[in-house]
Formats: structure tokens, sequence, C-alpha cells
């Protein structure tokens, strides 16, 4: 597809004034250009995949955030030129850079020949472990998955009803468990007894009450690591993976015994003290869930329907909407279970409930310099760029 098909025909009315023709020969000229565009796509990806080559060979990282930087702002220093706003353009080369950094890293894995490790999934048909079976072969890894929901399926190899039903651990490099958090301590325990030489890793949103069966599996030379993905089973891979890893050792040493099953462009591993992961969840989880609902829940005591709430809406409204349905939309019992089960939700609920009380006394004191305060040292609180 040459020049040519950038170019775009006179678009003047034709005599008349037919508002129909023109429209016609314009929507014909953008598809010119999206064909263009498309062809531009699939040459930047080939590129894209040679990158990936070259870095592969060369032990280089296939996410480079400073060249990320760059691509995003040549997009912005073209935005007007294009008559959009920086935030368009800039969404539309995240997309473009996104999907580069997904061929390149397909194109490592496939010059690997899946020379992955072995991996056992529990509760491999649940959302999260749906996920990380997925998220595992994506890596190379070989995968296989425990769930009682494989009762009613088809028998298939590497697919089992129930942990008894395998018949060797041993030939696991890594056995993951992501079961129901009220399970986890029991489906833990079950697991330890055969002691498995491979790591085991727990991802539960709480830890504390995992103590007793984590003690013992260490007395039982059981390797386990606690690793908490904070993202729900509908993330993307190709978006920042954020997992903090609740370390009762050496943080850098439990850093690299799961480095390797986490390794991709966008995985961000964060270790945090094991006694300390709780009381971070408890505030961000526990307040942001507890948020979410109260900000429903108090909906419900209006009077008002939803659909005359959406009718006016402001863009604040929509906003704190949007966010209070992704929580309200999850499995209530394992968000009750994150809250009942923090061992620092006192110190959440309390806060909250100071923090309403000051700020209802602020209001119906009349007290407009001290709401100046709490909102200044709120945004603070928010705000994590460098002061």
């Amino acid at each position: 597809m040459g020049e040519a098909a950038l170019s775009i025909r006179d678009a003047s009315p034709p005599a008349g004034g037919d508002a129909a023709a023109t429209l016609s020969k314009l929507r014909e000229d953008i598809a010119d250009v999206d064909r263009a565009l498309l062809e531009l796509l699939r040459r930047r990806m080939l590129l894209a995949a040679e990158v990936g080559r070259v870095k592969n060979r060369a032990g280089q990282p296939i996410f480079v955030p400073e060249v990320y930087d760059q691509v995003l702002t040549r997009a912005r220093e073209h935005a007007r030129a294009c008559g959009v706003s920086t935030e368009v353009m800039e969404s539309i080369f995240e997309a473009v850079s996104r999907g580069a950094v997904e061929r390149q890293h397909r194109v490592g894995l496939a010059l690997r020949a899946a020379g992955g490790s072995r991996l056992l999934v529990l509760g491999g048909a649940g959302n999260m472990g749906g996920w990380f079976n997925r998220f595992a072969e994506l890596l190379g890894h070989l995968v296989d998955a425990v769930d009682p929901a494989y009762r009613a399926l088809p028998y298939r190899e590497g697919r089992f009803a129930n942990l008894d039903d395998v018949a060797d651990l041993e030939r696991y490099d890594a056995i993951l468990v992501s079961v129901p958090l009220g399970q986890m301590a029991e489906v833990l325990e079950k697991v330890i007894a055969r002691r498995p030489r491979g790591l085991v890793l727990e991802i539960a949103s709480i830890k504390d009450h995992l103590k007793p069966v984590l003690e013992r599996a260490a007395g039982e030379g059981v390797t386990v690591a606690s690793l908490h993905p904070m993202f729900g089973p509908s993330k993307s891979a190709y978006e920042n993976l954020t997992f903090v890893l609740a370390c009762r050792d050496d943080p850098q040493v439990e850093k690299e015994r799961v480095a390797g099953w986490l390794r991709h462009p966008y995985t961000h591993l964060v270790p945090v003290p094991f006694d300390h992961h709780d009381r971070l969840m408890g505030w961000l989880l526990g307040l942001a869930h507890f948020s979410g609902i109260l900000f429903g829940s108090a909906l419900t005591h209006a009077g008002l329907s939803a659909e005359e709430l959406q009718a006016c809406a402001s863009t604040t409204y929509n906003r704190q909407v949007e966010t209070a349905l992704s929580v309200l939309a999850e499995d209530p019992d394992l968000y009750f279970d994150i809250q009942r089960l923090n061992p620092h939700k006192g110190e959440v609920f309390r806060a909250a409930r100071e923090a309403l009380e000051e700020l209802v006394a602020t209001i119906e004191g009349g007290d407009r310099e001290r709401f100046r305060e709490l909102m200044t040292s709120a945004r603070q609180a928010l705000d994590a760029r460098p002061r």
C-alpha cells in the first residue's frame, strides 16, 4: 500500500449539497487510512519480533521503561498536530507498546522451546487458579491442575479432581495453591503432609491465620512462599502485574526463589515482612473494599433510583460508581473473609469511624478552615509523588 492510499480525496460537497454522498466519500477515505494503519502496525510488530530475537540472544530484558517512556513522550508531542488530547494519543501508543512487548515476549518463549518447569495448580478451575494456569503456560511452564470441578468433565491427562488422585508430587517443581481463603490452611496441611520436594506457593489474601501451618511446613522441610497477586482474574498478562511477597526469611533469598516462576516483562515483585503483610492489606484491600460497599449501601437509603442518579450523574459520581461496582461484583464470601480474618481490621474500622465523625462535625460546625485542612491532609495521604 503506497502513499496514495493515505491521501484524502476532495471531500467538498457535490452539487446540490448531497451530504449523504459526501459522508460516503469521507468514510471510504477513512477506510483507506485504516488499512494503511493496519499495514503499518503489522510492520511494527514484525520489527518488535526481531527486537525480541535480538534481546533473547543477548539476554536483555524485554520491557525497558526508558524506551517505553520515550514512545509515550513522542506520542504526546504529536497530539496537537493530530487534533486530539494528549490523553487520547498516549492511550493509543500505550496499546501499541503493549502489543510490541507481547510480541517480543512470545518470540522469546518460542525460542526457549517450552523448556519450562512443571507446575501443579490446586484450584485450577477457579478464577485465580485459572489465571495462574494460563499465566504459567504463557511463561513456558508445563501445567497440571487439581479441582473438584473436573469430576464433571471427561478425563484428560494432567487434570485431577482431587489431590489424592495425584500419585506423585515429586514430579512437580512447584505447587501453587489457589483455593478459597477459608480453605487455604486445610489444603496446605494436606500438601505439606506429603512433603513435596518442590516449592509450594500459597496466594492467600490474608496470611496471619496461616502461621501455624507454615511453621509446620518449615519443621517438615517443606519450602513455602507466601505470594499475593494484587489484581483479580480479569487482569491481562500484558499489564503491570504487582505481586506482594510476604517474607518470613531473607527477602532477597525468598525473592530469588519465586522469581523464576514470575519471569515476565510486566511483573513487579514487592517483598514485605510477613507480619506486616496483613496490616498493609487492611488498608489496601480492607478499607478499599469497605468504602466501595459503604458507598453502595448508603445509596440504598437514598430513596432514589439508579436510573435517576445516572441520568444526572457527575463525573465524580460515575468514577465512584465504577470503583464501587468493581468491588460489589466480586465474590461476597471472599470479601467477607478478607475482612473477617484480618487481625488489623479493628484499626481500620476505628480510623474510618473517627474520620467520618470528624468530617461530619467539621461540616455541621461550619468550620471552613478545618475542612480545607482535612482535604489537604487526605490528598497528601493519597499522593505518592515526591514532594
